[in-house]
């Protein structure tokens, strides 16, 4: 009753005062409410809660608030496939449905607070309800991409020790072909309309549950979930993540990046396996109480996209520059857009030219954000904020964000160096907890007082950070992170790669693509090498996830080394974008 009565009088700020940058808004009283519960902590300046749990606290605190009348009638969640199917969840029928869920996972798959599950799903309903359902049971979820190979899975399932996997009937045949391998799973959770031996039927078992179930009391230090990440070498990390960094972050943070009011409709096109979707699809808009769209996209279709905008009342937009790159190639006064107010991309730079053809045919700015798996949105290009070309925007507010050399010196203005975010004496909320299990990879990545992101870039006078490039060897694509080990060891399992080194390439509609480097086989060199180049891109799309595999091959006769033997990436990197 004390949270509703706040509200009602904030209802009457909201309509004399439209939210901005410094008007607090609801995440700010329900982060109180939180306060007022569970007690707080001191984190330097933040009054942090003791305990926290995003879907009790935060989900069903709409629930209560639209059960009062106080929030506007668009559903909190709202699906489509393009097919005529369309789900819609109001924030009561989310938490009823994620209720019979958690008692799925409970009861039939005999999951406990802390098991680690592993969730591999595209853009269905399914995938949410398992999500909000794991926090109720105080289970760490583990999201995957679709596109994983069964090589990936394996490596997933034995580096997390999960003890249960959902995903769907065509990738169950991949996880049966690894779990003899996985001796700490224990269940097999299927999405289907049909069944396979040895998995349950996720559809049978939580339409027959009950919705009576308490949601689990977690520390705000507790974990809640694992992000897989790639890096330069070796296999990818475990980047975990707890119930304050994504979950109370939001509540904190308010409106840096993201900034909806309860009557407003946001579309991510992010995958499900990337933390984009958590933030963008699932943590920020719900606290704020607002709307998430998904469309299923089973292929990133530009015109699908396109009438979907035109079709359903969406007011803002999130994708990777692919994304856009994709869509202005269309003729876009053909399209006029229902809702749209506000356009943002994130995963890598956007063109400048791209940016200024969208808002010559829509009206519409593209915000720029930055950000990484280990810490979230790091800068932002937020609404009223001047835009700058190339710019990526100024630090969010729980960061200090600055430019440092290697030495861990702060850079003044306008002189190039690495990008970093300051993490001692008081590391920040929206940390990451540590790379699970490599407490030696946790602490490379800290450099004195900062956590160092690996690219580098400048800061103007302004506070607004320019993104210069990688200052290892990861390659963004379409927004996705791809490590080159990855491909490099699926590359020299053909019986023709003597030797491979794989580094970005520029591209005009992905910013970036792989691109190998291969010395062949002598019994291969008579080969036709643009049949081979087909055979090798095969090869690697069926060991690893397709999206790894190299768009470009060059073959050569020897692959440039240091005297201790180590391949010089960064020289065929250099000489790929021009600069040697």
């Amino acid at each position: 009753m004390k949270l509703l009565l706040k509200l009602q009088k904030l209802k009457l700020l909201w309509t004399l005062k439209p939210p901005n940058r410094t008007f607090h808004g609801h995440p700010r009283l329900l982060s109180s409410d939180v306060h007022s519960q569970y007690g707080s902590i001191r984190q330097g300046k933040q009054e942090i809660p003791k305990y926290f749990n995003f879907a009790s606290d935060v989900l069903d605190k709409w629930s209560e608030i639209e059960k009062a009348g106080k929030r506007p009638s668009n559903p909190a969640f709202w699906w489509v496939n393009g097919e005529g199917e369309e789900v819609k969840w109001s924030f009561e029928e989310l938490g009823f449905l994620s209720r019979k869920v958690a008692n799925v996972l409970t009861k039939e798959c005999g999951l406990q607070k802390g098991d680690r599950l592993i969730l591999i799903l595209p853009r269905i309903p399914e995938w949410w309800l398992v999500k909000v359902a794991c926090m109720r049971a105080g289970i760490v979820i583990i999201p995957g991409t679709s596109q994983l190979s069964a090589k990936d899975m394996l490596y997933r399932l034995q580096a997390s020790k999960a003890a249960c996997i959902v995903t769907t009937d065509r990738l169950a045949p991949a996880v049966d072909s690894v779990a003899s391998q996985c001796q700490l799973l224990k269940t097999k959770l299927m999405v289907s309309k049909g069944s396979r031996e040895g998995w349950l039927n996720f559809t049978e078992l939580y339409q027959n549950q009950s919705a009576d179930h308490s949601c689990i009391k977690t520390r705000i230090q507790d974990p809640m979930m694992i992000f897989f990440t790639s890096g330069t070498t070796g296999s990818p990390k475990m980047t975990q993540h707890s119930q304050g960094s994504l979950g109370f972050r939001p509540l904190l943070s308010e409106r840096y990046w993201l900034d909806l009011t309860p009557s407003q409709i946001i579309w991510n096109t992010a995958d499900t396996g990337w933390i984009l979707t958590s933030i963008a699809s699932f943590f920020d808009p719900w606290v704020f109480g607002s709307c998430i769209f998904i469309h299923n996209l089973p292929q990133t279709d530009s015109e699908v996209i396109l009438n979907t905008l035109c079709r359903f009342p969406i007011d803002a937009l999130v994708g990777a520059p692919t994304l856009f790159r994709m869509l202005v190639q269309n003729d876009l006064s053909k399209y006029k857009f229902m809702s749209l107010k506000y356009c943002m991309s994130g995963g890598e730079p956007l063109n400048p030219e791209v940016m200024e053809q969208w808002k010559s045919y829509t009206g519409l700015d593209i915000h720029e954000v930055y950000g990484q798996t280990e810490m979230g949105i790091i800068c932002s290009v937020s609404k009223g904020m001047k835009i700058k070309p190339g710019s990526m925007g100024k630090a969010a507010p729980l960061y200090d964000v600055q430019i440092i050399d290697k030495n861990a010196n702060i850079l003044p203005p306008g002189q190039q160096g690495e990008i970093a975010v300051r993490s001692k004496p008081i590391r920040p909320l929206g940390f990451f907890s540590e790379y699970l299990d490599n407490p030696k990879k946790t602490a490379e990545s800290e450099r004195g007082d900062f956590y160092v992101t690996g690219d580098r870039g400048t800061m103007d006078e302004e506070g607004y950070f320019q993104f210069i490039g990688r200052d290892d060897d990861i390659i963004i694509s379409s927004g996705y992170r791809i490590g080159p080990f990855e491909v490099e060891s699926a590359l020299i399992e053909h019986p023709a790669v003597v030797e491979t080194a794989v580094v970005s390439s520029p591209d005009p509609l992905r910013g970036e693509v792989v691109k190998a480097f291969v010395v062949l086989s002598p019994t291969f060199l008579s080969t036709d090498l643009k049949s081979l180049t087909h055979d090798l891109q095969d090869h690697v799309k069926k060991t690893t996830a397709p999206y790894k595999y190299p768009r470009k091959v060059e073959f050569v006769k020897e692959l440039p080394k240091t005297v201790t033997g180590k391949i010089k990436r960064n020289e065929l990197r250099d000489k790929e974008w021009g600069r040697i």
